[in-house]
């Protein structure tokens, strides 16, 4: 699964009511730091040591791979954090260490060549989800990005922040893809007009389904939308009452 969504919507506190899971976070990610220390979240839920270095990354996925542990789930928090130090170790090793026009960014030819080694990321999260059964969670944060549409005028979508070739990759390969975001409702009437008027923006759901205002997508025939409620163990009960629905529905 990856979930992304709009700032303190509340991916970490969704993933941390994930029975069995452990966090891997890189070293500029403190969201489930920052909850423990609030109490929001259990002080017990394990955190592996943050990640500096690519090596690292791949160093603790064979780990969690190939050493005794109980955990049952893996969430990743984030996606961006990841693929900085992806491209970090390509740039260093390809590069020389250059940014530049001359280097990494030339011809954003660095985008393509770290590829190869997100692939090396993607298959150790395959190793563990078929050696040792568990499942895997990627948190990703969202931002607005133009798309360009083929059928008509171009608008604005949300995406998950990181580069569209690394998003390609990963969106591929992932079963889910989960967006969260505040309900927003208009006043009856507005929405044609230039600047309507929103309302709410409480509410919390996860979009299973693509639309041109997100990415989402699923193979698990769940609702279109799940309320998340108003805390992480809420959300994670709705998404599984959801799945079990959707298994029922498939078997009918």
């Amino acid at each position: 699964m990856i979930l992304y969504g709009v700032p303190g919507i509340g991916k970490t506190s969704f993933a941390s009511a994930i029975p069995g899971v452990v966090f891997l976070t890189d070293a500029t990610e403190r969201g489930i730091d920052t909850l423990k220390e609030s109490q929001n979240v259990p002080a017990s839920i394990p955190v592996l040591p943050p990640a500096s270095q690519w090596s690292d990354v791949l160093g603790m996925l064979d780990s969690l791979r190939s050493d005794p542990h109980e955990f049952k789930c893996l969430a990743i928090d984030a996606l961006g954090g990841f693929e900085r130090l992806c491209h970090e170790e390509v740039c260093r090793r390809d590069y020389g260490g250059d940014w530049g026009e001359r280097g990494f960014c030339s011809y954003q030819r660095g985008y393509e060549t770290s590829l190869a080694d997100w692939r090396l990321f993607i298959n150790a999260l395959d190793a563990i989800r078929d050696e040792r059964k568990m499942s895997i969670v990627i948190l990703g944060h969202a931002k607005i990005s133009p798309f360009k549409n083929p059928n008509g005028p171009d608008f604005d979508r949300w995406n998950v922040d990181i580069h569209h070739k690394t998003w390609a990759l990963t969106h591929k390969w992932a079963d889910m893809v989960l967006f969260a975001n505040y309900e927003v409702a208009f006043n009856k009437g507005e929405q044609e007009a230039k600047k309507a008027k929103a309302k709410g923006g409480k509410a919390r759901i996860l979009y299973t389904e693509h639309e041109a205002a997100f990415d989402a997508k699923n193979r698990h025939s769940l609702p279109a939308e799940i309320e998340m409620g108003s805390s992480g163990s809420e959300a994670w009960s709705n998404f599984v009452s959801a799945m079990k629905a959707g298994q029922q529905k498939g078997t009918n």
